[in-house]
């Protein structure tokens, strides 16, 4: 195995395992639907989502468990694809490893749960974004620099690289 590549999926697994360890913890301290305010709009609360983001599917009667985990373990595979064609750039194998780990981390939780823990919940009042989780956050930033990508963010690094 590639080097850069054994790095990029080093990264991944470190995504899963913070992942991993604070939906144990945060299912340690508190009780299904407990919040503890941090912040006036930040709290965690301990929810659970069978569906996918911004719980998509999760009122149906579970045969959205199974779709989401064929499909994020297809993923999962493209994804280390993806990453061994690009593993000598920068920014797309930084958004593809980032991806991936939270993909698995989430995986996890619908392969032993049966459903995606979440616990970070930004407000405003009443109002808020619903609850996420750590492999949210690294899903949504691994997308982000997969677009920045491929609006020519890797060509300035690699020209600001030669330039040094």
């Amino acid at each position: 195995m590639n080097a850069r590549l054994a790095a990029w999926l080093a990264l991944s697994a470190f995504v899963v395992g913070v992942d991993q360890l604070t939906k144990y913890l945060i299912t340690q301290w508190l009780s299904y639907g407990q919040s503890w305010s941090v912040t006036w709009f930040f709290d965690l609360v301990l929810v659970y989502n069978p569906g996918a983001a911004f719980s998509f599917l999760a009122d149906h009667d579970g045969w959205q468990r199974w779709f989401f985990i064929v499909l994020t373990s297809t993923v999962s595979i493209w994804l280390i694809m993806l990453m061994r064609k690009h593993v000598a750039e920068v920014v797309l194998p930084l958004g593809l490893a980032l991806i991936l780990g939270g993909a698995i981390g989430n995986l996890i939780d619908r392969v032993v749960l049966g459903a995606v823990v979440n616990f970070l919940y930004f407000h405003a009042g009443s109002r808020g974004f619903p609850a996420f989780n750590v492999a949210d956050s690294a899903i949504t930033v691994g997308v982000v620099l997969m677009l920045a990508d491929q609006f020519g963010l890797s060509d300035r690094f690699a020209r600001a690289e030669k330039q040094a």
